[in-house]
């Protein structure tokens, strides 16, 4: 028997197709909540750590979150932080595709909108790059607020524009593991490893601040040997506690390589705030790690 559709799942599915743009931050993110976790979204107040994400959503709003998710404006924000020579070098920045000089561009490079997720596009030979197919991507991704992807807020006034880095080799067969580190109230606590990207299937470790490893899921399965111990460990946690100080959560994300850690990015809201935790009460356990603000 097929399962019976309900209200909130077939909202779900018109705001990933149509995006349901017109309905107001709360009743979305309550409809949008309960279509992935099948359960009410409970604000008032807020328990698990997927519920208080949704609740920052809605009421932790600070100007300096839009500079930290901006993935330009996040480098000199970063920079003043934790030091200029753990960013990833800029190689220009541009308001439309056309604008690319790709003549003046390295042999590898990596290009990327500065006000989304997952538009991120590797040139590792400029003689065999697909100009088009990059500038429909990236075009596409232009045109999008990426506020509108279950209202996340501190992206709601990035102006949009296409970034271009260095690119970094990552290990012999071209990974680059990410190392995110969730924080709370500048406390880092755990270390999320992603890794395998480049051979298609992305797994997913979770650590804890004694590399210990742990049993949790949320997005991807674990790696089928878990990830050896990054040589800057220490280094990058000590640089994820600066960067999130103040901060009722936030992960704080970074690149290994030739011994000199990296910084990634910020981000507020791991999957949304809309996956489950397996086993289930990592979602409480997390919760209880972050002390919301006072709600204006």
């Amino acid at each position: 028997m097929k399962k019976k559709l309900s209200f909130a799942r077939v909202f779900a599915h018109l705001d990933r197709k149509y995006g349901m743009h017109f309905v107001p931050d709360k009743l979305c993110l309550e409809l949008l909540y309960r279509a992935a976790m099948g359960k009410k979204l409970r604000l008032d107040p807020p328990v698990t750590f997927t519920e208080k994400l949704q609740w920052i959503k809605l009421y932790d709003r600070r100007d300096v979150y839009t500079t930290m998710v901006d993935k330009i404006a996040a480098k000199q924000w970063a920079a003043e932080k934790i030091g200029a020579e753990h960013i990833i070098p800029t190689l220009g920045t541009w308001k439309h595709f056309d604008e690319i000089d790709f003549d003046a561009l390295p042999e590898q490079f990596v290009l990327k909108c500065n006000h989304d997720s997952h538009s991120a596009i590797i040139c590792r030979d400029k003689m065999t790059f697909d100009r088009e197919k990059a500038r429909k991507k990236l075009e596409k991704s232009l045109k999008k607020n990426y506020y509108y992807d279950s209202r996340q807020w501190p992206y709601k006034n990035v102006p949009p524009m296409i970034l271009a880095e260095q690119y970094l080799p990552g290990d012999e067969s071209g990974d680059l593991r990410d190392y995110k580190f969730f924080c709370f109230g500048g406390v880092p606590k755990l270390m999320y490893v992603a890794q395998g990207r480049s051979a298609g299937a992305v797994y997913g470790d979770f650590f804890d601040m004694d590399y210990r490893h742990l049993d949790l899921k949320i997005d991807h399965d674990t790696a089928p040997v878990p990830p050896e111990k990054p040589q800057t460990f220490e280094k990058m946690r000590e640089a994820a506690a600066v960067l999130s100080a103040g901060i009722a959560q936030v992960r704080a994300d970074f690149y290994e390589l030739n011994g000199e850690f990296y910084f990634g990015e910020m981000t507020f809201f791991h999957c949304g705030g809309f996956y489950p935790f397996t086993p289930a009460e990592w979602d409480e356990t997390l919760g209880s790690w972050i002390e919301l603000p006072e709600k204006p």
